[in-house]
C-alpha cells in the first residue's frame, strides 16, 4: 500500500490533535472522575482510524466470470485485500435540545482482484466504501439533531461518537435530518454491529437481507425520527438511495428513490441481565430492474447470450422485507446475539445479494484469563437468494456483485472467529478468520478461507 505525503501529513495532524484533546480530557477525569461521568458538554470531538488486511487461500474454482467472480491464485488473483479509514467526529450544541454534527472521512482500499465481487456477504464490512487508490476524502455525515423532552425522569447520555454528553428526558422524541448512515439508527446490536471493532462479515454484523439506504461509500440523506418511551424505542425513517443503482448520485428529493423503514425495540431483563429485541420492516422504491424482466427480455432475444439486468431497467420498482434482531447478556463477560432477515428478492440489489439470512453468535470478554478488555467473537450465518435471482444466475446472468456463470445453487454459509486484544488505551489489534462455503451461492466453487488482521484506534 502506498500512502501519499499529504495524506501522512494530514493524518499526523489529526492524530496529534485528537491525542492532545484525549490526554487533556483524561487528566480532567483523573482529577475529578464525577465531573467527566455526568458533566454536560458543549462540544464532542473524537476520531478513529482502522486498517484491515486480509488474504485468502487458493480455493477450488473450476470456472469463473472475470467480472463478477471471486478469483483464486490460478486465475490471476494473488493480491491481498486491505482497507484504511480515518474519521473525525465533531459535534456542538446549538439551541435547547439541538445539536449539529459533522464527520470528515478518509478512505483507501482495494478488494481482491480490485473488484468488490464474488460473495453474497462480503468478508470486510469496510469494503462497502468501495475501491480507492490513492485515498479519497469526503464528508461522511453532516446532520442536525433535535431532541424534544417528554418527561419520565432524566438520564445521562455519555460522550461518544456523534453524541454530546448531557442529560435528556427518558421519554423523548428525537428528529435527525441530513447526511447520515442508515445503520447508525437501525439494526443496532451490542455484540455485533461494527466491523471496525467486532465481526467483519456483512451477514454477521448486520441483517444480510436488509436493503438499507446507502451510496457506494455507505452514507445516505434523509430524515429519521425516534420515540423513546420507557423500555420501548420506535424508529422510522425515509432515506435516499441512488437514482441509478450502486452509483453516488442520491435522490435528495426523497420522493422517487428511497427506502422507508420502521423499527420497534424493546429492552428487557432476563435472568437479571439486560437484553433487547428489535423488529424491522422496510420498503425500497427505486429505478431498478427486476430479474423476471431481465429473463423475459432474454427469452425474446436469446442471441444476447445471457440475461442482463443493466438493459432491463424499465422504471421504478419496489422491494420490501423485514428482520428480527436479538441480543442478550448472559453474564458480565458473555453475550449472545441472533438475527433473521428476509426480502422479496424480486429486483436487483442496492446493498447485498442476499434475500434471506439467519445468523447468530457469542461475544466473550477475557476476564477469566486476565485480559478483561480483550474480546473473543464466534459467529455463523446462512444466506440465500430468491427463486427469481437463482433462475437469472443459472441462465448465466450477473448482478453488480455476483454471477459465476451457470451456478449449482446452495446457500452461502459463513463462519467467523476473531480475537480483539487491547494494546494501549484506545488501540486494539484483532486477528480474524472466516470460512465461507458456497461463495456466491455456487456449490461448484470454494470453500474459501480468509485470514485477516485489523488495527483500530479510538480517540
Amino acid at each position: 500500500m502506498k500512502l501519499t505525503k499529504p495524506f501522512i501529513f494530514l493524518l499526523r495532524i489529526l492524530l496529534g490533535t485528537l491525542l492532545s484533546i484525549s490526554s487533556y480530557a483524561q487528566s480532567l477525569a483523573d482529577n475529578n472522575p464525577m465531573m467527566m461521568l455526568e458533566a454536560p458538554q458543549q462540544w464532542s470531538i473524537h476520531g478513529q482510524s482502522t486498517y484491515i488486511v486480509q488474504q485468502k487461500n487458493n480455493f477450488n474454482a473450476p470456472y469463473f466470470n472475470s467480472n463478477t467472480s471471486l478469483l483464486n491464485a490460478n486465475q490471476g488473483d494473488t493480491d491481498k485485500s486491505y482497507t484504511l479509514s480515518a474519521t473525525l467526529f465533531v459535534g456542538t450544541k446549538l439551541w435547547e435540545g439541538a445539536e449539529l454534527y459533522y464527520n470528515q472521512e478518509m478512505f483507501q482500499g482495494a478488494p481482491f482482484s480490485g473488484q468488490l465481487v464474488g460473495l453474497g456477504s462480503f468478508q470486510n464490512g469496510e469494503l462497502q466504501k468501495g475501491a480507492f487508490i490513492p485515498a479519497v476524502y469526503y464528508t461522511a455525515r453532516a446532520f442536525i439533531r433535535q431532541t424534544i423532552g417528554l418527561g419520565g425522569g432524566q438520564e445521562f447520555l455519555a460522550d461518544g461518537l456523534n453524541q454530546i454528553a448531557g442529560h435528556a428526558d427518558k421519554n423523548r422524541l428525537v428528529l435527525t435530518f441530513g447526511k447520515v448512515a442508515s445503520l447508525d439508527y437501525f439494526d443496532q446490536n451490542t455484540y455485533s454491529h461494527d466491523p471496525r471493532t467486532q465481526f467483519l462479515n456483512f451477514a454477521i454484523w448486520s441483517m444480510g437481507a436488509y436493503g438499507y439506504a446507502a451510496d457506494p461509500k455507505s452514507y445516505t440523506f434523509g430524515l429519521v425520527g425516534e420515540w423513546y418511551q420507557n423500555d420501548w424505542v420506535l424508529r422510522a425513517g425515509r432515506l435516499a438511495i441512488p437514482v441509478v443503482p450502486n452509483t453516488m448520485d442520491l435522490d435528495y428529493t426523497l420522493m422517487q428513490d428511497y427506502t422507508d423503514q420502521v423499527e420497534l425495540t424493546h429492552q428487557h431483563e432476563l435472568w437479571g441481565q439486560p437484553g433487547a429485541i428489535r423488529a424491522l420492516v422496510f420498503q425500497q422504491r427505486a429505478f431498478m430492474a427486476s430479474y423476471q424482466d431481465a429473463i423475459t427480455q432474454f427469452n425474446q432475444q436469446p442471441s444476447t447470450g445471457s440475461p442482463n439486468i443493466l438493459t432491463a431497467r424499465f422504471g421504478e420498482k419496489t422491494m420490501w422485507g423485514y428482520g428480527v434482531n436479538l441480543e442478550q447478556t448472559l453474564t458480565k463477560d458473555i453475550g449472545v446475539f441472533a438475527r433473521w432477515s428476509w426480502n422479496s428478492g424480486n429486483t436487483e440489489t442496492q446493498t447485498l445479494d442476499v434475500s434471506s439470512s439467519v445468523s447468530g453468535g457469542v461475544s466473550i470478554k477475557g476476564s477469566s484469563w486476565g485480559r478483561s478488555q480483550d474480546t473473543v467473537g464466534l459467529g455463523y450465518a446462512v444466506s440465500g437468494i430468491s427463486a427469481a435471482e437463482i433462475n437469472y444466475l443459472q441462465l448465466g446472468g450477473s448482478t453488480v456483485f455476483i454471477g459465476d456463470g451457470a451456478i449449482s445453487y446452495r446457500p452461502e454459509q459463513v463462519f467467523e472467529a476473531y480475537y480483539s486484544a487491547k494494546i494501549y488505551k484506545g488501540f486494539y489489534l484483532t486477528a480474524d478468520y472466516q470460512y465461507i462455503a458456497n461463495p456466491a451461492y455456487n456449490a461448484n466453487r470454494g470453500p474459501v478461507n480468509f485470514i485477516g488482521l485489523r488495527a483500530h484506534i479510538d480517540l
